[in-house]
């Protein structure tokens, strides 16, 4: 391939403060939490809440958890899957699996047992760590014949203030057939066990994604890959140790894991939780605990901006702010700025490219694209080097401000994808990445995304496979033919929609409303369609192909 871009005009743009020559990634995310337990012991290491928990504590419930996953046989190289929402034992879990030089699955607790089942085979896991309410609704009966470890949100929250409003329902479980998160700690505290410092090229998580080829697929997030990304977020966002990280992107998705999680340990700064998203909860935090940084998806500004008692918040420390996963517009930026004082700044990754791939530096966003009126995603990252190929034909570079496939390569993306040969041939040629994303460069190197090269659904973040969505619906008897796309959602970025025929018999008795609670009882919460339209036929080419481009059009 021609290399056009050798110039890198993206890093003649970064402003003069910035310093973009990194070191090779050398150290795992383990080594840096352990740097800062060392450097800062009694300093806050996370907030929950209202619960502050030091480096030294976290660490010492890390060791404890550790001995008790030795003793239950985990060992190198083993997969161990968590099923939790935004909770300390997250990131205590997370230490301790990497102390074993074990690989941590993360999953979306919104998913169902068929989707676990599939995750557990596929990564081939040994052991599950899950939220107490989801065993028995979805983890028990896909959790086969691993050890299966449970722990509620309430376990690691000080109630002595009174429990917040979204965890005052909440009643913890144990169960005989699965071992208890805090118990284990208690038993184990004070063994010893050898310790492990996973290597930079170890896998630190599979992280799984659907891509832009179908069926979820576990990228290979190494530990240098999550090294290279926090020195980004570090120089880009002009993070220092007096930053606070709120961590409001799932700890389960990439950005979870690189912008949040793992910054904070790379920069020894504390990190905020609170179980799951509310607005209310979230400027309570932002206040109290001075919350300087997050990345965030647009939605989750929007209903802050929309939050009542917004102005009753001081959050003029809150400046850090990056918004990813979806398109963001120039209208909403400026809407933030003018109620807020809040400037939001754009980022663009994939799982793939470990989280960020291309980043606007603190204090500039890019231009608007004339063409197409979207605001640009930034410059591309240090380190990584980018293409922009023709669609049809890859081997040919598209010049400045032309549209074509974004091609990276770089020490932020991953290897491949595990024990998937034939994808990762197709997806990373020759170390390139092929993202599937449809973009542009111009010539001070500012990127725009343009268009999906598939058909993946982007709800909130979320990636949605129509295919999942429509395999549902095939399963209702009254269901002829089903075509799913995704339509524009001004809190979403994005929603589910399908287009549904009807066999002989069921026309006039079926409803979209019965359609749409049909796939609500099967599916995740993000994936079931909000809007399912009946139509005669559903659209097709000569050859039987969906029309999915028509039937957006509509």
């Amino acid at each position: 391939m021609t290399r056009y871009y050798d110039d890198k005009p993206w890093l003649k743009t970064y402003p003069e403060w910035f310093a973009p020559d990194f070191a090779t990634p050398s150290e795992s995310v383990l080594a840096k939490f352990r740097h800062a337990a060392d450097r800062v012991p009694d300093a806050p290491c996370i907030y929950y809440f209202d619960t502050r928990y030091s480096f030294a504590e976290v660490e010492k419930m890390a060791a404890s958890l550790a001995a008790a996953l030795s003793q239950k046989g985990v060992a190198k190289g083993d997969r161990i899957l968590f099923v939790l929402q935004n909770i300390p034992q997250a990131i205590i879990g997370a230490i301790a699996v990497w102390m074993r030089g074990a690989i941590v699955v993360p999953v979306n607790p919104m998913y169902t047992t068929r989707d676990l089942k599939h995750l557990i085979a596929d990564s081939g896991a040994r052991c599950v760590v899950c939220e107490d309410s989801l065993y028995e609704k979805t983890v028990c009966a896909a959790a086969g014949e691993c050890t299966v470890i449970t722990t509620s949100p309430l376990d690691l929250i000080d109630a002595d203030g009174g429990l917040p409003e979204q965890l005052k329902t909440a009643k913890k479980k144990t169960f005989e057939s699965t071992y208890d998160f805090m118990t284990l700690i208690r038993e184990f505290t004070g063994s010893r066990i050898e310790e492990i410092d996973p290597a930079p090229e170890d896998l630190a998580y599979l992280v799984y994604t659907s891509g832009t080829t179908g069926p979820p697929k576990g990228a290979m997030i190494s530990h240098a890959n999550i090294h290279h990304n926090c020195l980004v977020y570090e120089s880009t966002a002009r993070l220092d140790r007096s930053d606070v990280v709120l961590g409001i992107a799932p700890m389960f998705h990439i950005t979870g894991i690189v912008a949040h999680l793992a910054i904070a340990f790379h920069m020894g700064i504390p990190i905020i939780l609170f179980n799951r998203f509310d607005a209310r909860d979230v400027l309570r935090l932002i206040e109290k605990h001075q919350a300087t940084f997050t990345v965030a998806s647009i939605t989750v500004y929007i209903a802050l901006l929309n939050h009542p008692d917004v102005q009753s918040f001081n959050i003029a420390h809150f400046q850090k702010a990056y918004s990813g996963g979806a398109p963001v517009s120039p209208s909403t930026v400026g809407k933030f700025k003018e109620a807020m004082g809040l400037t939001i700044h754009n980022v663009y990754g994939l799982t793939e490219s470990t989280s960020p791939a291309t980043i606007a530096p603190l204090g500039q966003n890019g231009p608007v694209d004339e063409a197409s009126g979207a605001l640009s995603v930034g410059l591309i990252i240090p380190g990584i080097e980018a293409w922009v190929v023709d669609v049809d034909n890859p081997e040919t570079l598209m010049p400045p401000g032309e549209e074509g496939e974004l091609v990276l390569r770089g020490p932020s993306i991953v290897s491949g994808y595990w024990q998937k040969p034939e994808e990762t041939a197709a997806a990373i040629r020759g170390g390139r990445f092929h993202t599937g994303d449809v973009a542009k460069i111009d010539e001070a190197g500012w990127c725009y995304i343009v268009d999906r090269k598939k058909d993946l659904i982007n709800v909130s973040g979320f990636k949605v496979w129509p295919r999942d969505v429509e395999d549902v619906l095939y399963r209702h008897p009254g269901v002829k033919e089903a075509a799913v796309v995704g339509v524009p959602d001004s809190y979403r970025g994005e929603t589910v929609k399908a287009f549904v025929s009807l066999s002989d018999g069921f026309m006039g008795k079926t409803t979209p409303e019965e359609l749409i609670r049909f796939c609500k009882d099967r599916l995740a919460a993000y994936k079931y369609p909000r809007i399912v339209e009946i139509i005669e036929d559903v659209p097709k080419t000569t050859t039987g192909k969906m029309l999915r481009r028509e039937l957006r059009g509509r």
